[in-house]
């Protein structure tokens, strides 16, 4: 499963990590001989990301991964309601078995539907434990303490019940749970000592597999979408303790240039820096357990790089300063040549480097060298240093590569080690170490759309970790936009995605629903936060609103027979779950008079209107409760100077316009046919348009103008209150200035505030095209979307860069980022 996927990077990068939460009693039962345990934080949302993850789906087809989801069989029937556990735990050798650790609830077990299924009682020393066999899966289960214990093996129970007074936490596994980042999905703790035995019949090499060389314990936080897998957080090594990771401590890392010396085509760098040789040739010393003299050949030595291309590897030294190492090298010249006015220089030895950088080189022959910049390159052969210098010469280096400018994207500046490859440099790696057994299912041509990094960033009594698999973004040359994420959903999108706050990161996430009337809310990074089923279609937007005045925001709409008002976890917020007999209701409007957050909520419901305050009670000063015509679409609430307008369009061409408390504030005598168009405020006067294409302006007096602007009747308009912007067929006008554009079917235009600048957005709905003006009517991007797009447009991620988020005709949401 997902630990098969740790274990190869943690091979590619000897790595290490960062971030948690606070000590949990559930730890207190998970068993000291335990491999790898996965703190679930949120069990919806983690099964969410594995389910919508390609790269998931690409790897579900192996070997090892069956292997471990066959013991993973019992989760299926689990719904804990909080944070769970589960461990893989080692019995014998390269056995393991799962421990499922959760509160106790009475709606854990979802078997009830289940008609093949035995539950079977069995006492133990005193103490009882259930067997239940359900549908081909078999699992034992206790209770202690109010946590429920599940696990694949009788054993692992019958050892917690015998030994229950004398359970205890992990010292180190502790440490690291108080500083996991509990807003991830899940967090995943490797305990290298015991994870060796279950990666041996992973690796071709289990000497090589050894991660307990490289540290103790590594803490990671598990992030993944559709598109990416990301996992970042810490590793502890023991200072007393001859260790991998211990060979950069007292080092502070550098920004690796391996990338700007690596040939384009090369299939992945290796990188590996640190601003102090003194204190390495220290810690390796220790690592090597030598006692000879330090030599200071290469002291000048800041990042050792390592090029994979076309089944070579080249060895790079980056340096500050070379007279030391020339005066070495000039000893061991047996011949050179010329090549584009760099000399390749022939050495008469070749495994020195494996003497002065053992155990970061390991086995290799530099039989040739070249200096590029301050920079040695040593191969063991002449034709790929002639690579690297033509490359260099022709600014075709690895750094421009969408593969390294995908991976850096999520990863800092600053690497004590950094592992960047494409497809073809994972195959090299899966070839070299790992059992074929395992690999022979991976499908290399699956991977190809990927970028794979890991980084680790040394710290004085810990690592930070970043391992990344990622969906290379490749821009497009028309309009610089980056599709941000792809998200497919099950069925049918019937209503337009759209952004809504995340009151906790202040970013940007996106709600949505499908024809099965399920409401999604997807975060930023396009993996499912929670699913909710509704009994009806969204009618308008989703309004948001922070009820209890704590900046803790809820979700506002209504379906076509009720009002509801969820909270950030999908859950209904009491006592907002109002039905409505006969149904038919239109659009929520929500009115914030004062900007206090006492909120008015207006339902209409044909003639009937319903105002509710933020307690979800009637308000009784509210008058206009029977309108006199059937009212269309949403009522609307503008302040001019500082009197409040409730503005609402009625069937019969009636524009009722009342005062807070539902009195009659501005006589509108002018019966208009109106437009599908929403009523707005402009230049401080109602503004709404009729099926004849005339605009009708009416002031606070109730005077009413009429411009004849020979609109079409499926015309669109919006407003602010200094901006007009209208499309009329293929002509858009905003403030007077008119442009044309090419034949199509359009959209309502829109007007965005973003960073204090409009901008507005069209969709040419017929050739699949959005257009993007600022306030003077000039365009700033068009590009392609997908057919029957529906945007939204937002700062998602509050970086000044536009985001916009269209919905596809095969069920897709993608979001695009727009340079």
């Amino acid at each position: 499963m997902k630990f098969k996927l740790i274990a190869v990077l943690f091979l590619l990068t000897f790595g290490c990590t960062e971030q948690s939460t606070k000590t949990s009693p559930l730890l207190y039962f998970v068993p000291q001989n335990s491999a790898i345990i996965i703190k679930i934080n949120d069990k919806p949302s983690f099964t969410s990301e594995l389910e919508n993850s390609d790269l998931i789906k690409t790897l579900s087809a192996t070997t090892a991964y069956t292997s471990v989801l066959d013991k993973l069989k019992a989760l299926k029937y689990l719904q804990p309601n909080g944070e769970s556990i589960l461990a893989f735990v080692e019995l014998g050798k390269e056995s393991f078995e799962l421990l499922f650790i959760t509160q106790k609830s009475d709606d854990l077990f979802q078997i009830d539907d289940e008609s093949n299924k035995v539950v079977e009682n069995i006492s133990y020393e005193g103490k009882n434990f259930n067997k239940y066999s359900v549908d081909g899966a078999t699992f034992f289960s206790t209770v202690l303490n109010d946590k429920i214990i599940v696990s694949s093996a009788q054993m692992l129970i019958e050892n917690i019940l015998r030994n229950e007074k004398d359970l205890m936490v992990n010292e180190s596994l502790n440490k690291l749970n108080q500083i996991a980042n509990n807003q991830s999905s899940a967090n995943v703790f490797v305990n290298t000592k015991q994870s060796n035995p279950l990666l041996a019949h992973i690796f071709a090499d289990a000497q090589k597999a050894d991660i307990s060389k490289f540290t103790d314990w590594v803490s990671l936080d598990f992030n993944t979408n559709k598109d990416h897998i990301k996992l970042s957080g810490i590793s502890m090594a023991n200072d007393s303790i001859i260790n991998y990771s211990n060979l950069f401590r007292d080092s502070h890392a550098l920004t690796p240039r391996t990338p700007n010396l690596a040939p384009m085509a090369a299939d992945a760098i290796m990188a590996y820096t640190f601003d102090n040789y003194k204190n390495f040739a220290l810690n390796q010393k220790k690592y090597l357990d030598r006692s000879i003299v330090i030599d200071t050949t290469f002291k000048a030595v800041e990042e050792i790089g390592f090029v994979y291309m076309n089944n070579e590897k080249a060895v790079i030294h980056h340096t500050y300063g070379s007279e030391n190492i020339l005066n070495y090298l000039d000893k061991l010249e047996k011949a050179s040549e010329e090549y584009q006015g760099n000399e390749i220089v022939e050495l008469s030895k070749s495994d020195f480097l494996n003497h002065y950088f053992n155990p970061l080189v390991q086995d290799f022959e530099a039989k040739y060298y070249t200096i590029v910049e301050n920079a040695f390159v040593f191969s063991s052969s002449s034709e790929t240093l002639k690579t690297f210098i033509g490359n260099f010469k022709n600014a075709s280096t690895f750094e421009k590569t969408s593969v390294y400018k995908t991976a850096k994207e999520q990863l800092a500046d600053e690497s004590s080690m950094l592992f960047v490859s494409n497809a073809d440099g994972v195959e090299y790696f899966l070839d070299t170490y790992f059992d074929k057994e395992i690999t022979k299912d991976i499908k290399t041509k699956d991977l190809s759309e990927y970028s794979f990094a890991a980084q680790m960033v040394s710290d004085d009594n810990f690592h930070h970790t970043n391992i990344l698999f990622q969906k290379i973004a490749h821009e497009t040359t028309l309009n610089k936009t980056i599709p941000y994420f792809t998200l497919q959903l099950d069925t049918e999108i019937v209503t337009p995605p759209q952004f809504v706050k995340n009151h906790r990161t202040n970013k940007d996430e996106i709600i949505v629903q499908d024809q099965d009337n399920n409401l999604y809310l997807i975060s930023t990074d396009g993996k499912v936060i929670w699913k909710k089923q509704l009994k009806g279609r969204i009618q308008g937007r989703v309004e948001q609103v922070d009820l209890y005045k704590n900046g803790r925001l809820q979700l506002a709409f209504t379906t076509d027979n009720e009002f509801l008002i969820v909270d950030r976890n999908g859950k209904d917020v009491p006592p907002f779950n109002f039905s409505y007999e006969g149904g038919n209701l239109n659009p929520l409007a929500v009115f914030d008079y004062d900007r206090k957050k006492d909120y008015r909520f207006v339902v209409a419901q044909g003639t009937k209107v319903f105002m509710y305050n933020r307690l979800g009670q009637i308000v009784n000063g509210f008058k206009y409760t029977k309108a006199e015509n059937p009212i269309l679409g949403t009522p609307k609430h503008f302040r001019v100077g500082k009197k409040d307008y409730l503005v609402m369009k009625q069937e019969g061409g009636v524009l009722k316009i009342l005062s807070r408390t539902g009195d009659n504030r501005v006589n509108v005598k002018d019966k208009i046919n109106f437009s599908d168009n929403e009523v707005l405020l402009h230049k401080n006067k109602f503004t709404v348009t009729d099926t004849k294409g005339r605009l009708f302006q009416i002031d606070e007096k109730g005077k009413t103008t009429t411009a004849n602007l020979n609109l079409l009747p499926d015309h669109g308009i919006d407003a602010t209150s200094n901006t007009l912007a209208l499309m009329n067929d293929n002509i858009l006008t905003i403030r007077s200035k008119k442009v044309e554009l090419d034949l199509g079917v359009y959209s309502k235009p829109r007007i965005f505030y973003l960073n204090d600048k409009i901008y507005i957005s069209v969709t040419d709905i017929q050739n699949q095209k959005i257009y993007l003006f600022d306030s003077q009517a000039e365009v700033i991007s068009n590009f392609p979307v997908p057919g029957n797009s529906s945007i939204d447009l937002i700062d998602m991620d509050n970086d000044h860069k536009l985001e916009l988020v269209a919905k596809d005709q095969d069920n897709s949401i993608i979001v695009y980022k727009i340079n």
